[in-house]
């Protein structure tokens, strides 16, 4: 009987610890789909488009694609009434404030600092982890938000103009960056991923349609629907999934293997050059997420 009891332990302990590693496998593979974002960003600046137009139509593209996966799944759609209200505050900090704010940080300061503001986001998940969902705080999980903190600086090292209300703004941008998947755990905990990542997108596409212009050059098309369906309906989705089984704050950290991704990605299609100092912060970032996983 003793024996039975332990075999079935074992049992349960293979199945999370599968499941565990499936779970970072799929926020790996989403934030592989995020690094590809600024390289569709960059096609789509050719055409004079307006950052919200390039938003907007990235979410209604996304929202297309998911009514179809819906639908072929036989999955429902819509969430329950009751739960319209903590959707609409999801979707305002997670879509529509998350990407005002990041943004107009590269409007007042520059590209790269932004994205070094950004990535602040693994500190505040692990805080959040800890307040809201009662995660551990482990030394290696500091060390490892530490490690992937110093590699983005090291990433974004160089000539960084910036002010008060840059820094002030940019922080805000990776506290909202960092409450998506807080508020994508608590989605998720009741709602389909899929099902959860439609309704939070529709939401979020109300809040952007005033800041919107709907005319697009046919050409932009193309790029507009294949940075809708890489990192917006495939990139989210496996995030989302991988929360079922992986905590907020290493999920986080791993995630931000996403600059590094799209570093590689800049330096095969454009021809970006990656110099010693960016290749070292790289793998800052990597060792970062490596330990967060280990663990």
């Amino acid at each position: 009987m003793v024996s039975f009891k332990i075999s079935e332990r074992l049992i349960r302990e293979s199945r999370y610890s599968k499941a565990m590693r499936g779970g970072y496998i799929l926020v790996f593979l989403a934030a592989s789909m995020w690094g590809t974002l600024g390289i569709f960003a960059k096609f789509l600046y050719k055409f004079n488009l307006s950052t919200y137009t390039i938003i907007f139509y990235r979410v209604t593209f996304a929202l297309v694609f998911l009514f179809i996966y819906l639908k072929a799944k036989g999955m429902p759609i819509l969430i329950p009434r009751e739960r319209l209200k903590f959707y609409i505050i999801y979707a305002f900090f997670s879509i529509f404030l998350f990407y005002s704010l990041y943004f107009y940080t590269v409007k007042i300061s520059s590209v790269s600092f932004a994205v070094l503001m950004l990535y602040t986001a693994p500190a505040y998940s692990t805080i959040f982890g800890r307040l809201i969902f009662k995660e551990e705080i482990t030394q290696r999980k500091l060390i490892a938000v530490a490690l992937v903190i110093a590699g983005v600086l090291i990433l974004n090292s160089g000539e960084i103009s910036f002010t008060g209300k840059a820094i002030a703004v940019g922080l805000a941008s990776g506290l909202t960056y960092a409450l998506y998947g807080v508020f994508a755990k608590m989605a998720v905990n009741k709602e389909e991923p899929e099902q959860v990542l439609f309704n939070v997108l529709l939401i979020g596409a109300i809040f952007l349609l005033p800041f919107t212009s709907f005319k697009v050059p046919l050409q932009s098309v193309p790029y507009l629907l294949a940075l809708a369906f890489f990192p917006t309906f495939l990139g989210y989705i496996l995030y989302n999934r991988a929360l079922k089984s992986v905590e907020v704050s290493r999920a986080s950290v791993v995630a931000t293997i996403e600059p590094v991704v799209a570093m590689v990605l800049a330096f095969l299609i454009f021809g970006e050059k990656l110099t010693i100092i960016q290749l070292i912060g790289a793998s800052m970032i990597i060792g970062g997420a490596i330990l967060a996983r280990s663990e």
